[in-house]
């Protein structure tokens, strides 16, 4: 006699060779004949039609296609969308598809990519996912909040105004941060961050904020400790450095400096806490200060105040921070910036002045 199907279960007939079972398979019958198969008639035409529905749905697009799914968008208007890009090529087929798989009522909004040639199958599992393309916003070092402000608006569409007054928050700034602060400003970690389409002003800052906490070293704490400084104080310092290096390797010597005038009394007299002055005031970066500029008015201005600024003027580098940190035992006072970027140093205000006349000299 020929093999029986188990009714409940399918074809789970087992031929055993040496104690090996095999299944997926009916046996052949005793007479030679295989046995009539076990899927049930509408099973077949169901994933008769499945397939039928799959290949007639496929995409025409030749090359990747990025397409955007606004939120509250109904699916027969998604289906359209997909089509006018090619992702989708018949769709009544589509539709019936996502109706027949149940994904028509969970599509996400987002920003898309669809490789070419993608089966309806394919498109579905990617809008079920939400795998939406990711933007990249790169924020360079050295900037402060009103220029990541107009970076994002710019790369990313989120309006300055919004960002501004999201990382502005003194009071999300301290609870995110864990330790009082004046606004987020230094607190924005300089990174290429891979952000989902619609990212908000608040999530964005919160992101670069997490982003600062996710990179601070544990080591930096005793660093602190021994320097008698908070982390506020330390990226206030370390945003000083940012703005004075252009030489990468002078961070150190650029630090050591501040830590000497600090030390003595004597005021930082830095020039990146007079340019943010200014530029809070007026909306201006001025890169290149007048005689004038030093008696600009503001609790941010080392020229006037002694001591640090209220708070940092910038997002600096993680070299600046450990610039900052561990500085270079240095015995100058004084420098001044040469027309390469590079500084000359000096230990006397004398012998500073020498160095600023030679500098314009060679201008």
């Amino acid at each position: 006699m020929g093999s029986r199907a188990d009714g409940r279960n399918g074809c789970r007939a087992e031929r055993r060779n040496g104690g090996t079972a095999e299944r997926g398979s009916c046996p052949p019958s005793s007479s030679g004949a295989s046995a009539p198969s076990a899927v049930p008639p509408f099973r077949r035409s169901a994933c008769f039609l499945l397939l039928a529905l799959t290949l007639i749905a496929c995409g025409t697009n030749s090359a990747a296609e990025r397409v955007t799914l606004p939120p509250g968008a109904s699916f027969s208007a998604v289906t359209d969308t997909l089509a006018a890009h090619g992702v989708v090529g018949n769709r009544f087929w589509f539709k019936l598809l996502a109706r027949v798989r149940g994904a028509d009522r969970s599509v996400r909004a987002g920003v898309y990519q669809f490789a070419p040639g993608l089966s309806p199958w394919k498109v579905l599992d990617i809008l079920e996912a939400g795998d939406e393309v990711a933007t990249r916003f790169t924020v360079p070092e050295g900037l402060a909040i009103p220029e990541v402000s107009a970076l994002a608006q710019e790369k990313l569409g989120i309006p300055a105004d919004s960002l501004a007054a999201a990382a502005g928050d003194s009071a999300a700034a301290t609870a995110t941060l864990g330790f009082p602060v004046r606004s987020f400003e230094g607190f924005l970690r300089p990174e290429t961050y891979s952000l989902r389409h619609g990212t908000t002003a608040r999530e964005l800052v919160r992101v670069m904020a997490e982003g600062f906490k996710t990179a601070w070293m544990p080591e930096w704490d005793a660093r602190l400790d021994l320097l008698g400084w908070t982390k506020a104080q330390l990226v206030t310092f370390a945003s000083i450095v940012e703005g004075e290096a252009r030489a990468d390797d002078e961070r150190e010597t650029i630090a050591g400096v501040y830590h000497n005038r600090l030390r003595i009394g004597m005021a930082l007299q830095a020039d990146p806490t007079v340019q943010y002055a200014i530029f809070l005031a007026t909306g201006k970066r001025r890169p290149r200060l007048f005689t004038k500029d030093y008696q600009f008015r503001s609790p941010y201005n080392t020229y006037l105040h002694p001591g640090l600024p209220p708070g940092p003027v910038n997002s600096p580098s993680r070299r600046s921070i450990e610039a900052s940190l561990y500085p270079a035992k240095v015995p100058y006072l004084y420098f001044v910036a040469g027309p390469d970027g590079r500084h000359v140093f000096s230990r006397s205000y004398d012998e500073h002045l020498r160095s600023i006349a030679r500098v314009r000299r060679g201008r």
